[in-house]
């Protein structure tokens, strides 16, 4: 936990107040956010929004300079602060203790694989103690080590450090990478001469940290950030110019950009998109100064990417009704979708997440009953063969590597009980060898612990998975806490992935539980189509569904339970506690999207535009605008008995605006008609991912799992 220093007057205040009992807990009096009423018509429909004004005028201007916080603002969340630490005091020695035991899995002089590329290996390595790496190389046939970046001195001075894209040029003289130390997503990118380790040519500001050296190593492509946060236009600038070239620019406020090479390293690739419809266009990477040529037109409702190999264009889609995508194949010349031939047909139930090329395979990774499988495809034979795992649950990561002309790929295999491992997989022999492996010092014993697939049936009868992780000897009389996590939102899934951190919950007795709700692509890709916009409600339903089940099934009671998300898993949070809170024995709400109508009728903001096939359009549709209020946690705040809340920000964070949290907590305090207590605490130095730096970052989770541990009164 950050460890807020008390403003005098708000120190007073705390001590002046007579404490009251609740359910054992000594509680402050918290701070009362003062009423100014925001009288808001929209459509016909009428709203008061009381807290509006925590939402700073100059937002914008806050978000690069947090020292730019009207004082009134800022005082209200100096207070919030110190009340949640008052209230949390007891916790502080556990805090310290949990840190200490996430700390203590971690290897503090780790390094990553070594990759190879030409006549270097390119890895990452920790000094012991730094909260950021180093990205060095050594020569491929062996010598000394050449540093490329120490982040961890570039860190140095500032109280927020994030890396953006990293890339060295395809001559290996050249290293690139992009900062930001606000956390407000707006990045820096410096180009360095690997040869003398100095700057070439100034350095770029307001980017969205995205960038590629073109593979002739003499231009940049980089994305700029607009005013609202927006990535608007791409450009391209001269290693060492200062000359920046307009190459594309989407008229269409909701998409995102993004640049990229192809594995091939023959095409340079631009793409726009939002989560439902995208396009792209491409560059010949021998000439990149030539004009973008688009690929195949934008289609309403129809995604496509696209990877080179040889002779022709494959193309993941999914065009022609392929809920879970297919994967299709056009000539060098003839890209539009009326040319596209299906290589790989739509399979439902097979949802088609990843494609990749090497010489001479293509690399597909496919989810199946929430599981990843990797298939590889001899593209001179036809042949297709799968990597093959046996554990009940896991996770995958495929990647490529960074040869093209390679008989090697990489790619990460971990379940909840087994740490990462590291394999490089030959594409000819099918051997599979060990690279690396996840060490954890303080030591892990992967016998000691349980993980299994359970089914919860939904409300409309269709059958959810929920992952769970529990220590051997944890009871299953319906006795045992549990930690319910959910997400649920932009067809995200929730992999299977082992973590340091929920062990401390783990080795206490607690249940962690991974509900595969609707919203994410974890059964597929129609999942998540099974759960955004009109059919939103079933993500929450699902999630309540998730924890009827695991009382159902005794593995825990009512009121054992604590719900976790973030970020749209947070506007999940404060769905379920406005639908359920006699679930809960309490709420973290990390980062929580939960001033959803608001948020979406303002289209300054810097994913308004971007949200709106996923969420509704309020500010044009009538029927959009009702659907969200209907359940936009915020509007439905009612007078009834809610639990323990915990809610986190960041000043500076331009997904989920510190405002939405403060508004939130301020309303749930004057309506709720139970004691338990409602907890803010905005982190005044950070962004959407809290503190940076790989130790920093676990001080916030030991907050959020202590609050778990007090609210479940678990030792």
């Amino acid at each position: 936990m950050m460890r807020y220093t008390l403003l005098p007057m708000v120190a007073a205040v705390l001590v002046a107040c007579a404490p009251t009992a609740e359910k054992g807990f000594d509680m402050p009096t918290p701070p009362v956010a003062e009423k100014r009423p925001k009288h808001i018509t929209q459509l016909g429909f009428e709203r008061v929004d009381d807290y509006a004004w925590l939402k700073a005028d100059n937002w914008q201007e806050v978000m690069r300079n947090p020292q730019a916080l009207p004082t009134d603002i800022r005082d209200h969340l100096e207070a919030e602060n110190a009340y949640t630490q008052a209230v949390l005091a007891e916790t502080e020695d556990l805090q310290d203790t949990l840190f200490a035991e996430m700390k203590g899995r971690i290897k503090d002089d780790d390094s990553s694989a070594p990759e190879p590329d030409g006549p270097w290996q390119y890895y990452s390595r920790y000094a012991a103690g730094a909260q950021h790496p180093i990205f060095a190389r050594k020569p491929r046939k062996g010598g000394e080590e050449q540093i490329l970046l120490d982040t961890d001195a570039l860190a140095e001075g500032h109280d927020y450090f994030d890396l953006g894209d990293l890339e060295h040029s395809a001559d290996h003289k050249l290293f690139g990478y992009a900062v930001d130390t606000q956390g407000s997503e707006y990045y820096s990118i410096t180009v360095l001469d690997l040869e003398t380790g100095k700057a070439v040519g100034p350095v770029i500001e307001g980017s969205t940290g995205d960038f590629i050296i073109s593979p002739d190593t003499q231009y940049l492509f980089w994305i700029w950030r607009d005013e609202n946060g927006r990535p608007a236009k791409i450009y391209r600038r001269p290693i060492g110019g200062d000359q920046d070239t307009l190459v594309y620019e989407d008229e269409n406020p909701g998409f995102f950009l993004s640049v990229d090479v192809s594995e091939s390293e023959d095409y340079i690739f631009l793409s726009a998109g939002d989560h439902t419809t995208s396009e792209t266009w491409w560059i010949p990477a021998s000439d990149p100064t030539a004009a973008p040529q688009r690929f195949a037109k934008r289609e309403d409702g129809v995604r496509y990417s696209v990877t080179h190999l040889d002779d022709a264009f494959y193309v993941l889609t999914n065009a022609d009704g392929a809920v879970d995508f297919k994967i299709a194949k056009t000539s060098l010349d003839q890209t539009e979708r009326a040319y596209w031939q299906d290589w790989l047909p739509h399979r439902p139930g097979h949802f088609v997440t990843g494609l990749l090329a090497n010489y001479d395979h293509l690399i597909r990774q496919e989810r199946v009953k929430a599981l990843d499988q990797i298939l590889i495809t001899h593209m001179p034979s036809n042949e297709t063969h799968a990597i093959s795992f046996a554990e009940e649950a896991y996770a995958l990561d495929l990647s490529s590597g960074l040869e093209f002309e390679s008989d090697q790929i990489r790619f990460v295999y971990q379940s909840p009980t087994t740490p990462r491992q590291w394999f490089d997989y030959d594409l000819k022999t099918r051997d599979r060898t060990q690279v690396k492996e996840q060490i954890i010092p303080s030591g892990h014993n992967p016998a000691d612990y349980v993980a299994k697939r359970v089914m919860a049936k939904g409300h409309d009868g269709v059958e959810i998975p929920i992952t769970l992780l529990m220590h051997k000897d944890t009871p299953t009389d319906g006795s045992a806490p549990v930690l319910l996590y959910g997400y649920g939102s932009y067809g995200m899934s929730m992999d299977a992935t082992f973590s340091i951190r929920a062990l401390s919950l783990v080795n206490r007795g607690v249940i962690w539980a991974t509900a595969h709700i609707r919203g994410g692509a974890d059964l597929g890709y129609q999942w998540y189509l099974d759960g955004k916009k009109d059919k939103k409600t079933n993500t929450f339903k699902d999630f309540i569904s998730s924890a009827e089940a695991l009382i159902e099934q005794d593995y825990t009671q009512a009121g054992r339970i604590v719900a976790y998300g973030g970020s749209a898993g947070g506007m999940l949070m404060g769905a379920v506690a406005n639908m359920r809170p006699d679930l809960w024995a309490g709420i973290i709400a990390a980062v929580p999207f939960v001033d959803v109508l608001n948020t979406m009728s303002d289209d300054t903001l810097p994913l308004t535009p971007p949200e709106w096939p996923e969420w509704g359009n309020p500010i044009t549709n009538k029927a959009d605008y009702e659907l969200i209020a209907s359940y936009s946690p915020y509007d439905q705040v009612s007078a009834q008995a809610y639990p323990p809340v915990l809610a986190t920000g960041g000043l500076s964070d331009p997904r989920v605006t510190y405002w939405e949290p403060a508004k939130w907590t301020a309303k749930l305090r004057d309506h709720t008609t139970s004691d338990n207590p409602i907890l803010l605490k905005i982190n005044m130095e950070a962004g959407h991912g809290g503190a940076s730096g790989r130790y920093d970052f676990l001080k916030d989770i030991a907050l959020d799992y202590a609050f778990a541990l007090w609210a479940l009164k678990q030792p």
